[in-house]
């Protein structure tokens, strides 16, 4: 793919790297921000985030790509949050590529990452029942590149601070644990649910909630060097989505941002840009089941007691001189797939044979193209980074990541401050912890956004762990804690045994 440079642009890049050399000195931090519109120019388009296939035709709000882009003398970061449910780590790389050919930012010196609103147009095959939608697809890389070569011509003389609020009221466990008497039944006839997602307020067939919620709400402001000028404000949150329904949107994801925006405001001709990213939610999300409903209660509303919440963090936020250490490590993980045996395969057959070229409308139609298309690819190749800003890390993980992973990370950081950005350089599915695996529930029946190896989290946490070491030059601290609580180990530790005997019948 080749895409032209307008003059325009090529200048102020041009123009801004000579700013930055004779400016910022040897070890002096630059920064820059911008914000792309990435609504889809064309509808209807296929919607990402939903079960089944299903085109949209309508846009309540406008989408966006909120980039950084992070320079000192030895390296140089661009950091891109995108109104999206899920990107493939090769749309990813399409982008990457066009924004370094502009930049000369090296690819694996970028992070892109999605925000996960389920209201997104879908860039991402076999999604579950969804396929990619073909125009979008090609025309979200460039303006991906676009919004990253922006931010580099936006880069001035910075500074950086962090902090993190703990924000307990807005973030849950929504996995919740079955009264082992009621246990549910999977796609292919088994009775193997233990938990589900969502299981309704207060519902007396389950008896609570199958992990831990990370309640952290973490903030990364650049500022002008002098202090005088807001450039761009990082946040990241472990909720999933609020839910947007009837049309393309951001969720509350650019509500958040918006009410930011309008809080800090905008000194000079360059927008302040602020961004919500992804944190490790895969378990969790806003509703609390073990209360009543709030049925009076909006997205709106949400959004806006969340950047409150923020902005009374942001206003304490001390910032490091202009000299803040600004480092970037990447690996790779080969990981193997959960394949399916022969039985299974028969199983889909059955199913992709009578549905012909039609796309699935049921659940079992759904895992039946799931599992000949895992028999098809069975392995992943999912890319891992990590950031360090002063003392602040920042780990990216291409899946949807259970709430307990993002507290051992945080945990065994050798980092003063850590969070967690998921869906970041790829959308390779739920990785929950091994003993999770046990509890069943759809994210963990083999698909391609659920169909990493059971063991697949454990080696993702330890070479996290591994890239921080390497960047903070200290070891990871020891993992002391145990995040589950009695009734969850009680449930995990029943289910195993469960099916340690099915095992042993031959089952």
């Amino acid at each position: 793919m080749r895409i032209s440079m307008p003059p325009v642009l090529a200048s102020l890049i041009l123009l801004a790297a000579l700013f930055v050399m004779t400016t910022s000195g040897e070890c002096g931090l630059s920064a820059g921000a911008a914000t792309v519109d990435v609504t889809p120019p064309t509808l209807p388009a296929i919607q990402n985030g939903l079960f089944l296939e299903q085109n949209q035709d309508k846009v309540l709000d406008r989408l966006k790509a909120r980039c950084f882009v992070l320079q000192n003398d030895r390296a140089a970061i661009a950091i891109v949050v995108v109104d999206s449910c899920m990107i493939p780590r090769d749309v990813c790389e399409r982008a990457k590529v066009l924004a370094s050919k502009q930049t000369g930012i090296p690819i694996h010196r970028m992070l892109i990452a999605s925000t996960h609103t389920h209201s997104a147009p879908s860039v991402m095959n076999f999604c579950l029942g969804t396929r990619s939608d073909p125009s979008y697809e090609r025309f979200l890389p460039p303006k991906l590149a676009q919004g990253i070569a922006q931010a580099f011509a936006n880069l001035e003389p910075a500074r950086v601070g962090y902090t993190s609020i703990d924000a307990p009221e807005h973030t849950h466990c929504r996995r919740w644990l079955h009264d082992p008497e009621q246990y549910g039944v999977d796609p292919f006839g088994d009775k193997t649910v233990r938990a589900i997602m969502h299981p309704g307020y207060q519902n007396p067939a389950f008896i609570g909630p199958a992990g831990p919620a990370d309640t952290e709400l973490s903030l990364l402001s650049i500022q002008s060097a002098d202090g005088k000028r807001p450039i761009g404000l990082l946040a990241n949150y472990s909720m999933h989505y609020f839910g947007a329904r009837g049309g393309f949107s951001s969720d509350y994801y650019g509500r958040f941002c918006n009410e930011l925006e309008q809080k800090i405001g905008t000194k000079g001709e360059k927008p302040f840009v602020a961004a919500m990213s992804q944190g490790t939610s895969g378990d969790l999300q806003w509703m609390n089941y073990g209360a009543p409903r709030r049925t009076d209660y909006s997205i709106d509303q949400y959004a806006r007691e969340l950047a409150d919440i923020a902005w009374k963090a942001y206003q304490q936020i001390e910032y490091e001189s202009s000299e803040s250490q600004l480092k970037m490590a990447e690996s790779s993980l080969l990981i193997k797939r959960r394949l399916p045996n022969k039985e299974r395969l028969a199983w889909a057959d059955k199913y992709n044979q009578a549905r012909g070229e039609r796309r699935p409308k049921s659940k079992e139609e759904v895992y039946a193209e799931q599992a000949q298309w895992i028999h098809e690819h069975p392995q992943e190749q999912i890319v891992l980074q990590v950031i360090r800003i002063g003392d602040l890390g920042i780990t990216a993980i291409p899946n949807e990541v259970y709430g307990i992973t993002g507290l051992k990370l945080k945990a065994q950081s050798p980092f003063k401050q850590t969070f967690n950005m998921g869906l970041a350089n790829g959308a390779a599915g739920y990785i929950p912890p091994p003993e999770q695996h046990y509890l069943g529930g759809y994210t963990t029946w083999p698909a391609r956004t659920a169909g990493l190896e059971v063991q697949a989290e454990p080696q993702i946490v330890d070479k996290l762990l591994q890239l921080m070491e390497t960047l903070s030059g200290e070891k990871r601290k020891p993992l002391t804690t145990d995040f589950y609580n009695d009734q969850q180990r009680t449930a995990i530790k029943k289910a195993r045994a469960e099916d340690n005997n099915r095992v042993n019948r031959g089952e």
